[in-house]
């Protein structure tokens, strides 16, 4: 392994967060995203979305 390489991945954030409606719902509780509907992958609300990063957070 590359010294210099990361030991976790980020995962892959949707791009495109949008200034105005329409905004995607959000696949985990439904609430609107900062994200348009045309937005392609899985959308989570700000809330949803820092749960999900301290689920896949690496330790050690």
């Amino acid at each position: 392994m590359d010294e210099n390489e990361p030991y976790c991945a980020a995962p892959a954030r949707p791009e495109g967060a949008v200034a105005g409606p329409p905004y995607a719902d959000c696949v985990e509780c439904g609430r609107p995203t900062e994200y348009g509907v045309a937005t392609p992958g899985r959308v989570l609300c700000p809330v949803c979305e820092w749960q999900d990063a301290q689920r896949t957070a690496c330790s050690g």
